[in-house]
């Protein structure tokens, strides 16, 4: 029997993601044998310190390219947002799939939103994206890092170490944990990572079985809109490091991008906004991310 095999972290979210690329594909190509190649990343291990402290997202993908080197497995799936924008020379994206709910979660046990939380409470996230637009929003909090899957930091969160935390809703919905979501802080007031939501697979550039294969589940408009996304990203030398924020939005043959850099410090931003032909995504991005270094942004880069 013809057999595909797809490398994957060993997070709960991780293995969601990979089964559902499996049933999905299973469902597309009948008689095809998929099975999971569950591996450990550095990205996974080292929960310490922050991510840009011990060098970024591209810690998730290194385990599993190394996998698809030695043959170990044909493919691996990926959150997007984790995913650098430039890819090791030798590997492609064949399929994005259709994005999810993009927005952000504010999960507390006691406090209904951003507003509602008392002067000085304590909200966790790692992500310097978040941290910008909470100090934005509501100066007065205690920001405190957070790292760990899913699970872990909402075990830390009913543990009392924080009042609130910040997730992605997408991660919550998959794990089947909407429950915890008590508002979504979503565009346009709040903007996502670049590719937030957003399930893709990754193979060896001349693998082209595996690439027919992963196909079938490529959603047009949501390639054309996280390619704007990751265009503008790639444009300000985006990465972990950096809080950069980005949404696009496909209309017919229009596609509208929003993007906000800003400072975890003191929450001070640029933003910027830009319409373009749905033809020319990199374009978009590219273009509103020398408008937003035009405008001061580097200083926070």
């Amino acid at each position: 029997m013809d057999t595909l095999r797809i490398a994957t972290r060993k997070s709960p979210l991780a293995l969601w993601q990979s089964e559902h690329v499996a049933a999905r594909l299973r469902a597309a190509h009948p008689g095809l044998e998929v099975a999971l190649v569950p591996l450990s990343t550095r990205g996974d291990e080292v929960l310490d310190r922050s991510l840009a402290a011990i060098g970024g997202k591209g810690l998730f993908l290194k385990e599993l390219e190394l996998a698809m080197e030695r043959g170990e497995a044909d493919c691996a799936v990926h959150s997007l947002k984790d995913v650098p924008m430039e890819l090791e020379p030798g590997f492609v994206l064949p399929a994005v799939l259709e994005r999810a709910d993009p927005a952000d979660a504010f999960v507390s046990n006691r406090f209904d939103g951003l507003d509602a939380l008392p002067h000085g409470a304590r909200v966790g996230t790692s992500s310097l994206r978040r941290q910008a637009q909470l100090r934005a929003h509501r100066p007065d909090l205690e920001l405190r890092d957070l790292r760990g899957n899913v699970n872990t930091r909402l075990a830390k969160l009913d543990a009392g170490e924080y009042d609130a935390i910040v997730l992605a809703c997408a991660g919550l919905l998959r794990l089947g944990l909407d429950a915890r979501i008590r508002a979504r802080l979503a565009p346009p007031e709040w903007l996502p990572a670049p590719a937030q939501a957003v399930v893709a697979a990754e193979c060896r550039a001349g693998d082209a079985r595996t690439i027919a294969l992963l196909s079938v589940l490529e959603d047009a408009p949501t390639r054309i809109r996280i390619e704007a996304e990751r265009a503008l990203n790639r444009g300000l030398h985006g990465s972990c490091h950096v809080p950069v924020a980005a949404y696009a939005e496909l209309d017919g043959d229009r596609l509208s991008l929003q993007a906000l850099v800003g400072s975890a410090d003191d929450g001070r931003s640029v933003r910027a906004a830009r319409e373009g032909s749905a033809h020319e995504p990199e374009a978009l991005g590219r273009a509103l991310a020398v408008e937003l270094l035009d405008r001061g942004a580097g200083e926070f880069l």
